[in-house]
């Protein structure tokens, strides 16, 4: 059912990989006394709870469970390693849509790539913290101006009356200085 390059993954993978294409309950519920601790540990150092580990195993399971069953399946490393993947990408995708920070998603010796996205994920958390970095160098009042506009969606007017601004254009004005400084600051530190 599944492709599978048996001579490049132990022989126990392949039996569970086998026993999930033939829907062997069993395996599956072997997967998670196997698996799911080291998704948990994962989760939980960064800052997740065990529902959540529970939840990205589980969706971890299903992913791989319909790979396998539609027979489009390769495994080219350790299930181990397939597993905690794909779980770990799951988390980091999670952790950014609800705008959540995570320290330092532990690696895996040897995690396999997983799709682009988790590079682009990755290369948007760096330059997040690199705006984060240059907001800090800003100062204020630019800090603020930005963050009202840009984060609290404050309006023009609303800056305005807050900084003590004649009017909201030289609000405007005032934000779009803050602008091209905080860039300076930014695409010098890039360099």
């Amino acid at each position: 059912m599944s492709k599978l390059n048996k001579t490049a993954i132990p022989e126990a993978d392949q039996k569970t990989v086998d026993g999930i294409a033939h829907g062997n309950a069993t395996v599956l519920a072997g997967l998670y006394s196997d698996y799911f601790p080291m998704v948990l540990n994962m989760v939980l150092r960064n800052n997740g709870t065990e529902e959540e580990a529970k939840d990205i195993f589980q969706e971890a399971i299903i992913v791989l469970y319909d790979k396998i069953r539609q027979g489009n399946f390769t495994l080219s490393s350790k299930l181990k390693t397939y597993l905690y993947s794909v779980c770990r990408r799951l988390w980091l995708k999670q952790l950014a849509s609800q705008g959540r920070v995570y320290h330092d998603v532990d690696s895996y010796e040897e995690i396999i790539p997983v799709e682009e996205d988790l590079a682009m994920h990755h290369e948007r958390d760096l330059q997040l913290s690199m705006m984060e970095r240059a907001l800090d160098k800003l100062g204020e009042p630019c800090r603020t101006i930005i963050h009202d506009f840009y984060i609290s969606n404050l309006s023009m007017q609303e800056i305005c009356e807050k900084f003590g601004y004649t009017n909201a254009d030289n609000a405007k004005n005032q934000k779009y200085k803050c602008l091209q400084r905080l860039k300076k600051i930014f695409f010098t530190a890039v360099k």
